[in-house]
């Protein structure tokens, strides 16, 4: 290793998207592995809503490998993280810059250690598939500081050892992730179906119910509906390889009506499978069942679907719309039902706020002078205060370098967290 021996840090920042699984994954086959008990598929979001940015830096200076999540440091003994380290070290490759006057041979990296600072936009543990976001983009950093030249399939599975729904956000658009076949795990992989701007009419509107961390954790609940829910065994065997076929097909085709019905479905039955658990366990709570209600009884007086919706292992809804009218319309009776608490609109709703002026909404009078849907029995019930508030977002593109150093999450001087 060049260059005066401690005094330099070299960094990279990359920033990931989340992803939410319209076909979902829940239930391991190898737990150590991460291999899945069934195929799934998923939307990438759009990163400037929903996304992970993480800086990774080495230094000869670094005692031992640090890192720091949202400014608070945790801690990096977890074997997620370790398998994931490994397996990057594992594929380095020499570096060289000539500027700085770096230089690192490959068996080199093995040598040193990492400081890690990663940052969610969204909250964390809530259900939005943070983790995901979070170690996909751990890997996709430390793969492009450690000249790594893998392709993206491998790098997804490299991502799965860290959190398995993290392979899925190395690229945009849809993606589904292949169970596999192979003991090691080596045909477990994610693959692209179709990049962000094959169908880019949809809107994707989030309501976060809560942003709470979850009482029952992914990985403790997943275990726990492999070892006691029937209905996961006859899920993952019988029923979802149909519904990945079918999925695919209405991806290709833009089919919405058949999009729609099967991620409702599919995320209907992976709350089955976790009433099926024994302890069972409740991820949604009551304001997810009424975004339902309100969906499907809007749904059914269409005759066709306008809106899907899905929750993955928390209480937030996600909801897909066939294009920006609908997301208007559906917009107008959510904020009807679940005003805002205090009277600021502009925080209510975050990422790409111009769906207010298509909804008609610019001020908190609008709000009380939306009409009641037509379609609901008791319109004049409102839920002031349920939902924290509402993400505005789209299909969105894989990771990405972050080459402008002012937006590293590490001073380059320290090697610590900037503000630290």
């Amino acid at each position: 290793m060049a260059a005066t021996e401690g005094q330099w840090v070299l960094m990279a920042t990359g920033r990931t998207p989340t992803n939410i699984a319209v076909i979902k994954y829940w239930g391991k086959r190898d737990e150590a592995l991460i291999l899945p008990v069934n195929d799934s598929i998923s939307v990438t979001l759009d990163p400037d809503h929903l996304s992970a940015t993480t800086t990774v830096a080495v230094s000869p200076s670094f005692p031992s490998d640090r890192m720091w999540l949202n400014g608070k440091e945790i801690s990096l003994l977890g074997g997620r993280f370790q398998s994931c380290l490994r397996e990057i070290r594992k594929r380095a490759r020499d570096f060289e810059d000539e500027e700085k006057g770096i230089k690192i041979k490959k068996e080199d990296w093995g040598k040193l250690h990492v400081h890690i600072a990663s940052y969610n936009n969204f909250p964390t543990a809530a259900g939005l598939a943070s983790s995901a976001a979070g170690l996909a983009c751990f890997v996709f950093t430390l793969g492009k500081l450690m000249n790594v030249k893998e392709d993206y399939g491998e790098l997804s599975s490299i991502a799965r050892q860290g959190s398995g729904s993290a392979c899925r956000s190395i690229y945009g658009g849809f993606v589904k992730w292949c169970m596999g076949e192979k003991d090691d795990g080596s045909d477990s992989i994610a693959m692209q179906l179709a990049d962000e701007t094959h169908w880019n009419d949809l809107v994707i509107i989030i309501a976060v119910v809560s942003s709470k961390q979850k009482e029952t954790s992914s990985t403790s609940g997943m275990r726990d509906s492999v070892e006691t829910s029937p209905l996961l065994q006859y899920r993952a065997q019988t029923v979802v390889p149909g519904r990945v076929l079918k999925m695919q097909e209405a991806i290709k085709n833009r089919d919405f009506e058949s999009f729609a019905k099967l991620t409702c479905a599919d995320s209907n039955q992976f709350h089955a499978v976790c009433l099926d658990t024994s302890p069972p366990i409740f991820y949604m709570n009551d304001t997810s069942h009424r975004i339902i209600s309100l969906v499907e009884k809007w749904n059914h007086s269409e005759g066709t679907p306008q809106v899907a919706y899905t929750f993955d292992a928390g209480p937030n809804a996600v909801l897909i719309a066939q294009n920006r009218k609908t997301a208007a319309h559906l917009l107008q009776k959510l904020l009807y039902y679940f005003p805002p608490q205090d009277k600021d609109l502009s925080s209510y709703l975050v990422g790409d706020k111009s769906i207010l002026g298509d909804a008609g909404v610019h001020s908190m009078e609008d709000v009380e002078a939306l009409p009641a849907p037509p379609e609901m029995k008791v319109p004049d019930q409102k839920f002031k205060g349920d939902v924290s508030y509402f993400i505005c977002s789209r299909l969105g593109a894989g990771p990405k370098v972050i080459a402008d150093e002012s937006q590293a999450l590490i001073d380059s001087v320290t090697g610590l967290p900037k503000g630290v």
